[in-house]
């Protein structure tokens, strides 16, 4: 999903990939200058971390965070009235009045949560380099049950 939204906006000026941020009027204009200007090699970059396995649970929380920084932006666009595209996979742009699609992207956005919410749970798999760098977690192993050490005799012997 990173990889498909960041490919074609390499392709953009870091001027116009600016002036897309600056189209969702949301902060000071330096900080949307500087998003704008990093926002493709940070979604290239977690999309290049999930795909080998490294860094993955924290790439997924960094991804968990940006996708609902995205979130509250398409929402706060259909709040304030400002009918632009969301710009996901390519660059914002004006839209008609009535044509924004903010529930789907916002719908869309919640359902790339999940995927992200279970690599926080579940980072690791025999694939991921983080599994071959860090090796397998240890399985938890459970406390024994009461049945279990009644069975023990005070000796320290099994019966």
């Amino acid at each position: 999903m990173w990889l498909h939204y960041a490919v074609p906006k390499l392709s953009y000026s870091s001027d116009a990939l600016q002036f897309a941020v600056r189209e969702y009027r949301i902060g000071p204009t330096g900080l949307a200058d500087t998003f704008g200007t990093i926002q493709p090699f940070l979604e290239l970059a977690l999309g290049l971390l999930v795909i080998v396995g490294l860094g993955t649970r924290l790439t997924a929380a960094l991804s968990a965070l940006l996708l609902l920084v995205y979130i509250g932006g398409i929402i706060s666009l259909g709040a304030r009235g400002i009918a632009i595209n969301c710009g996901c996979g390519g660059i914002a742009s004006t839209a008609a009045a009535g044509h924004t699609r903010y529930t789907l992207d916002v719908l869309r956005d919640l359902g790339y949560l999940v995927p992200a919410a279970w690599l926080i749970w579940q980072p690791r798999s025999p694939l991921a380099l983080d599994a071959w760098l860090l090796g397998e977690p240890e399985p938890r192993r459970a406390s024994p049950t009461p049945t279990e050490t009644s069975h023990i005799e005070e000796g320290g012997r099994q019966s």
